[in-house]
């Protein structure tokens, strides 16, 4: 069993932790965190050292790392996170709950979480970092881009594109043909039924754009 780092300490990381032990597919050697944090533990992973300690973990050997920090809409401090872990030349797996559903068609970047439940289902392409919340449904044919963050309930008929950073929240729908924007915020419990541009926070049944996303 190999081993894995994983950094960032909050609710997505329990999340990630779960399902690695389920699987049984890595030893997880422990987390890095704030400095604040260190000592204390999660579902009985401790907290070993701050972000700056990732080359010394690289020095051990350490080959595997995993970024645990999850996305509400922003994704600044996920995206400094794996900027972390790629210069410091870790190999970023993809963890995949054994409870989710992926199409053997799929085609799956890197660092990439598949949470319970999930459904990703033929020819679907996720890319680098992407997460699939429990429950989400990816449809046939929907591309999701680096970055991108698909919350809990969430189901996104065939066809549909979706931009890099783009999050979109809880028990959201979009309709088939779909196409979402880079860096949108899409309001949980929104229907989206047409288009929507880059950079825009929207929302409602049928989804409206409501303002930008800078």
């Amino acid at each position: 069993m190999e081993d894995i780092l994983l950094i960032g300490g909050g609710g997505h990381c329990r999340s990630v932790i779960d399902s690695i032990q389920a699987t049984n597919q890595f030893n997880i050697v422990g987390i890095l965190d704030t400095k604040d944090n260190i000592g204390k533990s999660i579902l009985g992973v401790e907290i070993v050292g701050e972000d700056k300690d990732m080359a010394l973990y690289r020095k051990k050997g350490i080959q595997n790392a995993f970024n645990t920090i999850g996305s509400t809409g922003d994704i600044r401090l996920r995206y400094k996170i794996s900027q972390l872990i790629i210069n410091e030349q870790f190999h970023m797996p993809n963890i995949i709950d054994p409870t989710a559903i992926v199409s053997d068609s799929t085609t799956l970047g890197s660092g990439i979480f598949i949470g319970k439940g999930a459904i990703v289902n033929v020819n679907a392409s996720l890319c680098d970092h992407v997460i699939v919340n429990s429950g989400a449904i990816v449809e046939h044919d929907v591309t999701i881009e680096s970055y991108c963050h698909i919350a809990p309930g969430t189901t996104i008929s065939g066809g549909v594109f979706i931009g890099e950073g783009t999050h979109i929240g809880t028990n959201s729908t979009i309709i088939q043909g779909v196409q979402i924007g880079s860096y949108c915020l899409i309001g949980a419990g929104s229907v989206v039924v047409k288009n929507i541009d880059d950079n825009k926070k929207a929302f409602g049944n049928p989804c409206k754009e409501v303002g930008s996303n800078e």
